[in-house]
């Protein structure tokens, strides 16, 4: 018998990079932080009060949203947190998109947009991106909403706080969400400082990549207090408990030691440039990217792809237009990248 809805078969779901099983893989496919969370994370386990997992958790993380703010210079009015930024998202959608049209988003981002937009009944307008893959803000005006990745994934590129003030200002009557799961690795500031002179701006942002918390599943949005309370509306009409008390002590100390932040992100994009410039001496063509992966066009991507694959190499490959003859590679520790490049110059 089928007991589905007619929504529920016609949805595309969205397909996550393979969580491989066995040992002596080299995981370059999710974008995942290749160095241990800061130490205070774990010291903050480890002092967990566990008699209290018999209560439920604080509904509004209140305490995170306090070290958050803190952080970002905001009021913690102006937060709201999740169980992960992908949850925060889908309840973004909800609250502010649902039932619109002309909602405008690139012709290629986040694999999650178009999902969410069946799903909630979002009435895209989708803008194509240049050649370059670049986005051409001129595109992205007089709308119901904006829908953009900064940096976009999975080309890696991102916009100017300019670029994004500007989308702002050409769409007043829009919320402009800006997706910046991957801000911490780009050399443009985050777009959060906005928010206080723009009140159609949500900013999302995730602790699963700079802090290495993916395991955790803790996300959080950024924006006036009647944003806010829409995104609580929405989430207290599907779970008002949605983040865990250890997910919330987690990410409490992870933002609290901003010098482990500075120093992972660091070394991440150093390695990031090294293998860019390597690729680019093989021939490869790299995006610059500003965020903790790379996207490389190789001639025969799905050929490259299993060869990788064949030795225990796992990256991304979509076969859909535009970007078939692409693959998105992580960028894991200077050893893997190594192993990567050593196995890309053996195909």
């Amino acid at each position: 018998m089928d007991f589905l809805s007619e929504k529920v078969k016609n949805l595309t779901p969205y397909v996550a990079g393979t969580q491989p099983l066995g040992e002596n893989w080299i995981k370059l496919n999710t974008n995942e932080n290749p160095y241990p969370p800061s130490p205070k994370v774990m010291e903050a386990l480890q002092n967990a009060d566990i008699a209290k997992l018999r209560l439920y958790p604080d509904s509004d993380s209140r305490e995170l949203c306090r070290a958050i703010a803190n952080q970002l210079n905001v009021s913690p009015e102006n937060i709201f947190c999740g169980n992960s930024s992908d949850e925060v998202l889908a309840l973004a959608f909800q609250a502010f998109y649902s039932g619109k049209t002309n909602i405008l988003t690139p012709d290629i981002s986040y694999g999650f947009y178009p999902v969410w937009g069946e799903m909630y009944s979002v009435g895209f307008n989708v803008q194509p991106l240049r050649e370059d893959f670049s986005v051409n803000i001129a595109d992205y005006k007089n709308s119901k909403g904006v829908i953009i990745a900064n940096p976009n994934a999975p080309t890696s590129l991102a916009l100017s706080l300019p670029e994004i003030e500007q989308i702002l200002r050409q769409n007043p009557d829009g919320l402009v969400l800006a997706d910046e799961a991957y801000i911490d690795f780009a050399r443009f500031e985050s777009a959060v400082p906005l928010i206080k002179t723009h009140e159609n701006l949500l900013v999302v942002r995730t602790f699963s990549k700079s802090y290495s918390l993916a395991g955790l599943r803790v996300g959080f949005a950024v924006g006036n207090p009647a944003l806010i309370e829409g995104l609580k509306r929405v989430r207290d009409s599907f779970n008002s408990y949605p983040l865990d008390m250890l997910a919330q002590l987690g990410a409490t100390a992870a933002i609290q030691d901003s010098k482990s932040l500075a120093k992972t992100t660091k070394r991440v994009i150093a390695t990031r440039e090294t293998a860019i410039a390597r690729l680019n001496e093989l021939g490869y063509r790299v995006l610059p990217s500003q965020a903790n992966f790379l996207f490389m066009e190789a001639e025969n991507a799905p050929a490259l792809y299993q060869h990788l694959l064949g030795n225990k190499i796992l990256v991304r490959h979509w076969n859909k237009p535009r970007i078939n003859n692409f693959l998105r590679v992580s960028v894991g520790t200077e050893q893997e990248m190594e192993a990567f490049i050593q196995c890309v110059k053996q195909q």
